[in-house]
C-alpha cells in the first residue's frame, strides 16, 4: 500500500501552506460549514463518513433560495436544444489555463457519454436559468458511483462540470449550485461524493500531476502549449516524437464488445491494488470504456493461440479551444484512462496507444501521475505539466495518500 516517506511528504506539505497562511479555513467559509476534512484537524481522527446518514424525513424538499431573477431546472439532456445550452455555456465559461490561451470543448457526444451513465437521474443535471429570458447561467452534475476507499465501498456520486457564467462570478451562485446538488443527492439516499479540483480546497485526499507527450510538435509549439527550447531546432524535437506507422504489439486490436468481460476482470482486479478507486458494474465499465467516435476509444491485446484477452488501454478525447492564434482554433488532445498490462509492460501497451492517437490525428496525449503511470511517462517522452489535479472527497475522512493510490480517472 501507501509508501510512509510519501504520506509524510504529503502531510508536511499541506503544513508548510498552512504555517504559510496559505491554507486556513477561515479563507474557505463555504467549506468550513461543510462535512469535509479540515486543514490542520487532527490527523489520528478515525476514516470514514462525517456526518450520519439522514433520513428522507430529515432532507428539506425545497429547492434553496436563489437571487432574485434566477430559477433552478433540470437540463434535459436528450432534448437537442438544451443539450446545445449546455455545451454553449461550456464552451465559453469553463475551465481555461491560467494564460487564457486554452479552453475546454466537450463535445456534444461527449457530455451525453459523461452524464448518461447507468443508473442517471435528470435531477442530477442540475442547471440556473434567468427567469425572464430562460438562459442558461450555471449548471453542476451527479451521476451514480461506487467508489471504494481501502476497504470500505460506498455508493456515491460523481461531482463534475461545474460552471458559472461569467456574469455571474463572485455573486455566491458555485455553493448554491453544490448545497442544492447535495440536497438532490441526499434525496436519493447517497451522502457521500467524489470530486476534483485544479485548486487547492478543504481537504484533498492526493494531488495528481498532469504529464503531457506531444504528438504533433510543430503544431503544439505554434500555439503556445509547447516552446522549443533555445538551442532546439523544430527538426530535432519533430524526430523525437514521431512515432511508428503502424502497432507494435501483436495481436493489439479496437476493443469490441464481445471483449467487455474479459476487459472488465482485467481492470476490476487491477483496480484493487489502489487505496482509491470506483468500483465498477460491468454494465457501467462498458458504457465507459467501448469505443465511441470521437470520445473514447479502447483496445485489447488478444492471445493468437489462446484468444484470451491479456491486455486493455484505453484514452478519451478532450479537445480545447484555442483563444489566440490565427490558423489554429483547436488544440485535439487525449487523456489516458484505464489501463492494464499482463503479457507486456506498461511502457509498451501506452507506446501503443501513443501510436493509435496519432493515427487518429491527435496533438498530445495527457496522462496524470496516478495508479502505475509513473511506469511508463517518462519512458514514453511524457514531459511534467504545470498543473496538478486534487482529488477530494464530500462527507468522508480519507488520511491522504500519494497519487500512486489513486485508481480514478474524473473526465
Amino acid at each position: 500500500m501507501a509508501d510512509p516517506a510519501q504520506l509524510k511528504m504529503i502531510e508536511e506539505r499541506l503544513r508548510q501552506l498552512q504555517a504559510r497562511g496559505e491554507l486556513r479555513m477561515e479563507d474557505f467559509p463555504y467549506w468550513d460549514t461543510q462535512p469535509v476534512p479540515k486543514f490542520g484537524e487532527d490527523p489520528d481522527l478515525p476514516e470514514g463518513p462525517i456526518e450520519e446518514d439522514k433520513t428522507v424525513e430529515e432532507i428539506s424538499k425545497e429547492p434553496i433560495e436563489l437571487m432574485r431573477g434566477l430559477k433552478w431546472v433540470s437540463v434535459d439532456l436528450q432534448n437537442a436544444a438544451e443539450l446545445d445550452e449546455l455545451y454553449k455555456l461550456l464552451n465559453e465559461n469553463y475551465v481555461e489555463d491560467d494564460d487564457c490561451l486554452f479552453r475546454f470543448d466537450y463535445s456534444k457526444d461527449f457530455l451525453t457519454w459523461a452524464l448518461t451513465t447507468p443508473g442517471w437521474k435528470p435531477q442530477w443535471h442540475l442547471g440556473i436559468r434567468n427567469a425572464k429570458s430562460n438562459q442558461l447561467l450555471a449548471f453542476i452534475s451527479a451521476i451514480p458511483a461506487h467508489m471504494r476507499c481501502k476497504d470500505v465501498t460506498k455508493p456515491m456520486v460523481e461531482i463534475n462540470f461545474l460552471c458559472v457564467h461569467k456574469l455571474l462570478r463572485h455573486k455566491g451562485i458555485a455553493p448554491q449550485l453544490i448545497s442544492e446538488i447535495t440536497r438532490l443527492v441526499n434525496l436519493e439516499g447517497i451522502f457521500q461524493a467524489a470530486y476534483t479540483a485544479g485548486v487547492t480546497i478543504p481537504r484533498p485526499i492526493s494531488s495528481c500531476q498532469y504529464f503531457h507527450r506531444s504528438l504533433n510538435p510543430q503544431k503544439l509549439i505554434a500555439i503556445g502549449f509547447s516552446r522549443l527550447g533555445k538551442k532546439d531546432k523544430m527538426k530535432d524535437v519533430v524526430k523525437k516524437f514521431k512515432l511508428p506507422r503502424e502497432p507494435t504489439i501483436p495481436g493489439i486490436r479496437a476493443c469490441e464488445e464481445r471483449d467487455i468481460p474479459a476487459a472488465f476482470t482485467l481492470v476490476t482486479e487491477y483496480l484493487k491494488k489502489f487505496a482509491f478507486a470506483p468500483v465498477f458494474s460491468e454494465e457501467e465499465f462498458k458504457h465507459w470504456v467501448l469505443p465511441r467516435d470521437g470520445v473514447v476509444n479502447s483496445y485489447v491485446v488478444e492471445n493468437p493461440e489462446t484468444n484470451q484477452i491479456t491486455d486493455f488501454c484505453s484514452f478519451y478525447a478532450l479537445p480545447s479551444t484555442v483563444q489566440k492564434h490565427e490558423t489554429y482554433k483547436k488544440l485535439n488532445a487525449v487523456y489516458s484512462f484505464y489501463n492494464v498490462a499482463t503479457s507486456v509492460t506498461l511502457k509498451d501497451l501506452m507506446y501503443n496507444a501513443l501510436i493509435f492517437a496519432k493515427l487518429l490525428d491527435y496533438d498530445v496525449f495527457n496522462a496524470l501521475h496516478l495508479m502505475e503511470n509513473e511506469q511508463f511517462l517518462e519512458a514514453n517522452l511524457f514531459g511534467p505539466g504545470d498543473g496538478n489535479l486534487q482529488y477530494y472527497l464530500y462527507n468522508y475522512r480519507m488520511q491522504p495518500v500519494p497519487s500512486s493510490e489513486i485508481g480514478l480517472v474524473l473526465l
